[in-house]
């Protein structure tokens, strides 16, 4: 469960869920709340986490595990939801609550995620059996990508002419791949969370699909009355060179702060006026074998604000769409010929004392008969289209590789 508080792992039990899909009548984001809200979490008014200790007794709400898909924040803010998901036994909304068990009863195992079993259920790194190459049975087919590199190519340029006429500032561009297993894909998914610097490693799964994630990214986060965001753009080899040319890079940095500006405009919609700063901007961090530019904005919460406003506020992440939020929404409508499905979400934590949700970017998903993997980057004026082809390879490579049991290069 990513974000869980790690000190009750082990220790939940399932007490309700939500599931949701584009389509299905009703507001995500208020649904998910009146959930949530059922259950004592205070989403109503999120000045209020943690302004009372947090109670990890047996029968308590601990929290709960939260999934919002690319078309579900789409949907949020009114912006086209995109070509249909190639994974569409994934739901777009999924919440599951969590209490602690009482004594003696423990957690039940979770259910198989396609044994057609009764409730949604979440595992983090540690939590499914067999994350060897050798896990019994497990065999994984050859990547089929949705678009070929000429295709990919071809919509970067089509997504540079649409910024040459000022429609756009910056647009992130996005390709999928899936390939046939056999076999039970759970242990292979739980093997992402052990991918080094994946701040948000686990698994949410359910009757006939799963989702693993690997990802770095904090979409937000609140505690304390603050909300923080902290987008990441500008991606180089993990070489000494390569850090060298990420902190140098003019295109890079320019494509890196508009994406911050991006942040503060969102977080602004939260804020008590005048408290949006920038914590950190273009610190350099490590996943697996690359580097990648990470800035921290962060606020103070204004009154009155709920978890509805904060997810049209930050849905979809600014670092995965492009800039102007919307324009850019829209041109990835029209750019991508497959569904983000389960990737450039959200997934995370919610409970009585924090809020922490990651950003589905180095995330796959299963359905009954396939992997799912997404990648791509952001495009501006100055991205060349080969280059752009080849970072989104460099992005996918290590989930590929974790997936098929392989190792993959660890921190230097």
């Amino acid at each position: 469960m990513p974000a869980a508080p790690t000190r009750c792992a082990g220790r939940l039990r399932e007490r309700d869920r939500l599931r949701w899909r584009v389509g299905d009548p009703g507001d995500p984001a208020a649904l998910l709340a009146e959930l949530l809200a059922a259950h004592g979490l205070p989403v109503g008014e999120l000045t209020r986490l943690g302004a009372r200790p947090a109670r990890h007794d047996p029968g308590t709400v601990c929290g709960a595990a939260v999934f919002v898909s690319a078309a579900a924040g789409a949907r949020l803010v009114g912006a086209p939801t995109g070509a249909a998901s190639p994974a569409p036994a994934v739901p777009d909304l999924v919440a599951v609550v969590y209490e602690h068990a009482r004594d003696g009863s423990g957690p039940p195992p979770p259910p198989a995620p396609f044994s057609g079993g009764p409730r949604d259920a979440a595992v983090g790194e540690g939590d499914a059996p067999g994350t060897g190459a050798a896990a019994a049975g497990w065999r994984l087919g050859d990547w089929v990508e949705s678009w070929s590199p000429a295709a990919h190519a071809a919509a970067v340029e089509r997504a540079r002419a649409a910024i040459g006429r000022g429609d756009v500032y910056q647009v992130n561009v996005v390709g999928h791949a899936s390939a046939r297993y056999a076999g039970d894909p759970l242990p292979a998914l739980a093997r992402l969370a052990a991918l080094p610097g994946a701040r948000y490693g686990g698994v949410l799964s359910g009757p006939g699909w799963a989702v693993g994630c690997a990802s770095p990214e904090t979409l937000v986060e609140v505690s304390a009355g603050r909300v923080r965001t902290r987008p990441i753009k500008g991606t180089r080899p993990a070489t000494a060179a390569g850090r060298r040319e990420l902190l140098a890079s003019p295109k890079e940095r320019a494509e890196h702060v508009m994406i911050v500006d991006l942040a503060r405009n969102d977080l602004a919609r939260l804020a008590r006026t005048g408290s949006v700063r920038v914590d950190e901007l273009y610190g350099i961090r490590r996943w697996c074998d690359l580097w990648q530019a990470e800035s921290t904005v962060s606020a103070v919460l204004d009154d009155g604000m709920g978890l509805p406003e904060l997810l049209r506020a930050v849905c979809p992440g600014g670092s995965v769409t492009g800039a102007p939020k919307l324009a850019a929404l829209e041109q990835i409508a029209a750019l991508e010929p497959v569904g983000r499905g389960a990737s450039m979400g959200a997934l995370g934590w919610i409970g009585p004392d924090h809020l922490d949700l990651g950003l589905t970017i180095r995330t796959a998903a299963a359905d009954a008969e396939r992997l799912h993997l997404w990648a791509g980057g952001g495009i501006t004026w100055g991205s060349d289209p080969h280059a752009e082809v080849a970072e989104a390879a460099a992005k996918a490579a290590p989930l590929r590789a974790r997936l098929a049991g392989n190792a993959v290069t660890p921190p230097g």
